[in-house]
């Protein structure tokens, strides 16, 4: 694999235009956007920029998708904790150009989530805002840790937090994301 100016050579997929099911699907669905080499390494880049960093942290929840061992996938709604006065904590925080930071609260205790990163470290991440109908996604390798001290500070109730090594981070389509306001 060879890289180009700041791409890490990682970033690049089996093939530089996708893996076999996406180029299959490209020849049976075509569509008015043609993909290259250059148009889709301008558009996945292997880390966080300044602005994606302020999109992602600005949002109060995202979803994540991981997967077993056997490929089993499962989606996720991670949503903001609040603290004691009733403001709400970050749903998550970027923590270089390179690396995510979540928490993770006692939940149902089902752990399918974290039961998938313990055998399976690959994770898809999906942030929306809703008002302004933008969208990005984040794919990457993710880590459970304990939350220690410096995390309880900004997670008090966290358990542990998940850390993302960013492998590819890029603005979506905006298309069909309904226009909604918090309440």
């Amino acid at each position: 694999m060879r890289s180009t100016g700041d791409f890490a050579p990682d970033l690049l997929p089996d093939n530089a235009l996708g893996h076999a099911g996406e180029l299959a699907m490209r020849d049976r669905y075509p569509t008015r956007y043609r993909w290259d080499e250059n148009n889709l390494r301008a558009m996945m880049r292997p880390a966080i920029t300044e602005p994606l960093a302020r999109f992602i942290e600005a949002q109060p929840m995202f979803f994540i998708a991981t997967a077993s061992s056997d490929g089993h996938c499962d989606a996720s709604f991670r949503g903001c904790e609040t603290d004691s006065s009733g403001r709400p904590l970050p749903a998550i925080r970027v923590i270089g150009p390179n690396h995510l930071v979540f928490p993770d609260f006692s939940g149902n205790g089902l752990y399918n989530s974290l039961g998938n990163i313990a055998v399976n470290p690959h994770v898809g991440m999906l942030f929306i805002d809703f008002e302004t109908q933008r969208r990005c996604r984040v794919n990457g390798i993710a880590k459970i840790e304990r939350a220690g001290a410096e995390i309880k500070k900004v997670w008090p109730l966290a358990q542990a937090v998940v850390v993302v090594t960013v492998e590819q981070a890029f603005g979506n389509c905006q298309s069909r994301i309904p226009q909604m306001r918090f309440v």
